[in-house]
């Protein structure tokens, strides 16, 4: 097939010989987006052939009056030749975003077109006798090549790139925490290889040794400050780190079952037996995100295929243990039996606020979690017998050198502080606890919804996810098999986010969290309304459009509103 579009291309190159082009030269380069490279995503670059021509960093200069998208910085992805430019404006370079990604789309569709004149119409040819299934209930494949569901090792790797940008908004004043007032666009590229084998492959008894190694290059809006529910949950919060390589999870991960009786049960990189005992513990221990385990929700839990909102993604108030990365090495005991499971998580906090170092010193740092799940159906007669629901109650207690909102508060008034800055009155052992609820309930075959809520008790600084002390949030996704696209989504959700009042005089006073400090505050609860669209181009390869409308961006109202849009290109090899 590609040697047959190869000789397409070449006879349109020569039937058009005459016409005049602008020359460029394809060079292949490590992807590059605001000075980061990601060495797992080596993808084709059209640059431009001048060599005067420059790539100016002015977006990322937050004292600059000029808009953020006044330079490019970025080249074309996947074989997408783009024309010499060695200036450009802001409303070319979102002109030529828009082209770029919409010829990914054409070439997508094309080579989908093409690949299935090439399929046989019998599927298979001299074996009549052969049952297929019919046409409405054969879902495509998903993931770009295949997947063996007995072999013993598993090796698969997935690829997110996503273009998120705003426009100016009303802003009176900012602060070194802001989210910037001034148009703005930024690119992040998330790369995971997911490797894993069953050690021992008896079901009852299954081990599993994981190790996923993963790079995040590229940049988030205003380096992903000024939010609570910040707008792109792929963004690592420190991009100092870079975006070398790092091994993002390893872990052993056992299960010991109390039955005999199997039950099928999907693969998945974290566990990879396709049956496992209907009753059973399973211990995960290592390197790990504890949002594998806990607070999951099937509507709302995956930024690579659904919402892309740290705070639908995840329960905002769940101030989980995690280095910038969102990791951390924990133990995690769960036991399941027919329709229900609780689980419990020991796991290690940072040495600082939003810190990639651990405390290891267990006796005075780290951070527990427990989670029951109830999976029934929630709507009783409202809904058919088969439609399937999930409950689930978690609480989690952290001990870390944390400080107290009001001491910071006490401090600065009294004259002893210049400002209010808590990091100057943490304690060791220091105590943040909290609840949360997630359910979610199966409507119809097609329709979804869920919710979350959560809360915990405030007082004690924001220390490892996000700046939140109370949020409610619930939405649905369609699935598009009604017009004959089974795996594209539809979805839109709603969240409000609140913090707690001596939070709220901390940021009133000029103090600075390690997400949030406009310099002053008049108090807002955040709330956003995000919805996209994710179409499903071919095999593992996806296209969404995201749009996510914030009313007082990090609970200012003063400061908004905002429109962040975005563009993802997801592959699922």
């Amino acid at each position: 097939m590609i040697l047959q579009i190869t000789k397409r291309i070449s006879h349109l190159n020569r039937s058009n010989a005459h016409t005049f082009r602008p020359r460029t030269d394809v060079v292949r380069r490590w992807v590059e987006t605001a000075d980061e490279r990601c060495p797992l995503a080596c993808i084709w670059f059209a640059l431009p052939t001048h060599a005067d021509a420059t790539l100016d960093d002015q977006d990322d200069d937050p004292g600059s009056m000029r808009p953020a998208f006044s330079s490019l910085k970025a080249g074309c992805l996947l074989y997408i030749h783009t024309l010499p430019a060695p200036s450009i404006r802001s409303p070319r370079i979102v002109k030529d975003s828009m082209q770029a990604l919409a010829a990914l789309l054409i070439l997508t569709l094309s080579l989908t077109g093409y690949a299935q004149e090439l399929l046989p119409s019998d599927p298979h040819p001299g074996k009549p006798g052969v049952p297929t299934k019919p046409a409405a209930e054969t879902d495509p494949p998903l993931t770009i090549f295949p997947h063996s569901e007995t072999s013993r090792f598993l090796a698969t790797g997935q690829a997110n790139i996503i273009l998120q940008g705003h426009g100016p908004f009303h802003s009176p004043y900012e602060g070194i925490n802001s989210l910037q007032s001034r148009g703005e666009y930024k690119t992040s590229l998330l790369g995971t290889l997911y490797l894993g084998a069953q050690v021992n492959h008896n079901p009852r008894y299954n081990t599993d040794a994981i190790l996923d190694i993963e790079s995040s290059g590229g940049r988030g809006i205003s380096q992903a400050l000024g939010l609570a529910g910040f707008t792109n949950l792929d963004v690592v919060r420190n991009p100092n780190l870079g975006s070398k390589p790092y091994i993002a999870r390893v872990q052993i991960h056992q299960t010991v079952g109390l039955t005999d009786k199997l039950v099928d049960s999907e693969r998945t990189p974290f566990a990879l037996a396709t049956q496992v005992p209907e009753r059973r513990f399973e211990l995960h221990v290592g390197k790990m995100s504890l949002p594998d385990y806990f607070d999951i929700n099937t509507v709302g839990s995956d930024s690579h295929l659904q919402f892309l909102n740290w705070t639908i993604d995840n329960n905002g108030a769940w101030d989980y243990a995690a280095d910038t990365r969102g990791y951390t090495y924990a133990a995690v005991l769960e036991y399941d039996d027919k329709n229900w499971s609780a689980r419990y998580g020991f796991a290690a906090m940072p040495t600082t606020a939003n810190g990639i170092d651990l405390d290891w010193a267990f006796t005075r740092a780290n951070g527990q979690n427990m989670e029951f799940e109830l999976r029934k159906r929630l709507l009783g007669p409202l809904v058919a017998a088969d439609r399937k629901g999930t409950v689930r109650v978690l609480s989690f207690v952290n001990h870390a050198n944390m400080g107290l909102y009001r001491d910071a508060v006490k401090a600065y008034l009294s004259g002893q502080d210049p400002k209010p800055d808590i990091v100057a009155h943490r304690k060791f052992s220091s105590v943040k606890y909290g609840f949360a609820l997630n359910a979610e309930q199966e409507l119809t075959r097609d329709l979804r919804a869920f919710t979350r809520i959560g809360w915990n008790e405030g007082q004690h600084e924001s220390f490892a996810y996000t700046e939140v002390d109370q949020t409610v949030s619930f939405g649905a996704d369609y699935s598009g098999r009604g017009w004959s696209r089974p795996a594209d989504k539809f979805g839109v959700t709603f969240v409000s986010n609140a913090i707690k009042k001596d939070h709220q005089n901390y940021l009133g006073y000029g103090g600075l969290g390690f997400l949030l400090g406009d310099g002053k505050l008049t108090y807002g609860r955040e709330n956003i309304v995000e919805g996209y669209y994710n179409f499903h181009a071919w095999r593992g390869l996806y296209y969404a459009l995201d749009l996510q409308s914030i009313t007082h961006p990090g609970y200012n109202r003063d400061r908004g509103p905002v429109l962040v849009e975005s563009i993802r290109m997801h592959v699922d090899f």
